[in-house]
């Protein structure tokens, strides 16, 4: 298999992060998808990665439909619960994680690919706003326990990683570490992961 990615997307070091739990073996292919010269739409016609093209050359993408495809290539590290409400759960967090790293990008466009002259601080607050009411949310739900959902790590724990470390490397003004001292736990202890040592974002 290959995965079309950045070094720096959060939503591709989610899938990274679940090829290395569930000791899967993948070529990955840098393509910047703000470069002229991208091929990225010849696989993805949204144009968008990660990207995960399979032994049969056939595409798929979008990070939820691409993990929770991946989960079940093997019976190594489960992620993702069979079905009911549990799975739900787990899915509900991977939105969660999703929906501030969306916020987060909004923000992040804004600000880089705008004049300063036409950037819209009031969208920019509403989405900032998200964040921290995502961040709010993410603290409450995991209260005093060990991982997001449950006594093990899941895909609940990906996402969330994945976006409180896209955070740390795109908004360090963003002070969640102290704001959430139970978010900053979970993440340290995900950080000492080889799938997330290895897949730390990069400029």
């Amino acid at each position: 298999m290959k995965l079309i990615g950045s070094l720096a997307s959060p939503y591709v070091r989610k899938v990274r992060i679940v090829m290395a739990e569930k000791k899967l073996d993948y070529e990955l292919v840098i393509d910047d998808v703000w470069s002229p010269t991208t091929t990225i739409s010849l696989s993805n016609p949204l144009g968008k990665v990660p990207c995960l093209i399979m032994e049969d050359g056939g595409a798929m993408f979008d990070s939820r439909v691409i993990v929770e495809y991946l989960d079940t290539m093997s019976p190594v590290g489960k992620l993702i619960p069979g079905g009911g409400r549990e799975r739900a759960g787990i899915k509900c967090w991977e939105a969660l994680a999703d929906g501030v790293t969306d916020a987060g990008i909004v923000v992040r466009l804004e600000r880089t690919q705008r004049p300063v002259d036409m950037q819209n601080d009031a969208w920019v607050e509403r989405q900032l706003g998200k964040i921290r009411t995502g961040l709010n949310s993410m603290a409450m739900a995991l209260g005093d326990s060990a991982f997001c959902a449950g006594s093990h790590m899941s895909l609940a724990d990906v996402a969330v990683g994945s976006t409180l470390g896209w955070l740390a490397f795109r908004f360090p003004e963003i002070n969640w570490r102290e704001d959430h001292p139970n978010l900053a736990r979970l993440f340290d202890k995900l950080s000492e992961r080889p799938s997330f040592k290895d897949t730390a974002p990069v400029a």
